[in-house]
């Protein structure tokens, strides 16, 4: 099931590091399906054990639409995780969690 998949590799995002939407929907299902990742995130019950907080959309912005507070508590949990956050954004360049496959 495609809402397994994207939880199971959104619990492998580590502790500093972020992931995109479309990076997770790549290895899951296709790039196309980056929408797809989002809605599965945001319907997330499990916030504890599945750190939806750690996916950025491709310029590494934060989502405005955050769905466990909004985008300064992302913010926040992304600053507690050691992830500087400048103007609602994260450099990718240097926290991209660099995965290929699963």
């Amino acid at each position: 099931m495609l809402e397994e998949q994207v939880y199971d590799i959104v619990k492998k995002i580590p502790r500093g590091k972020v992931a995109t939407y479309g990076q997770i929907a790549n290895l899951v299902a296709g790039k196309r399906f980056a929408r797809a990742v989002g809605n599965i995130l945001h319907n997330n019950v499990n916030k504890s054990e599945i750190p939806c907080y750690r996916v950025v959309n491709s310029k590494g912005e934060l989502s405005k639409s955050y769905a466990f507070g909004g985008e300064d508590e992302q913010a926040r949990l992304l600053i507690a995780d050691g992830i500087k956050v400048v103007d609602g954004k994260v450099d990718l360049k240097k926290y991209l969690w660099n995965v290929k496959h699963r």
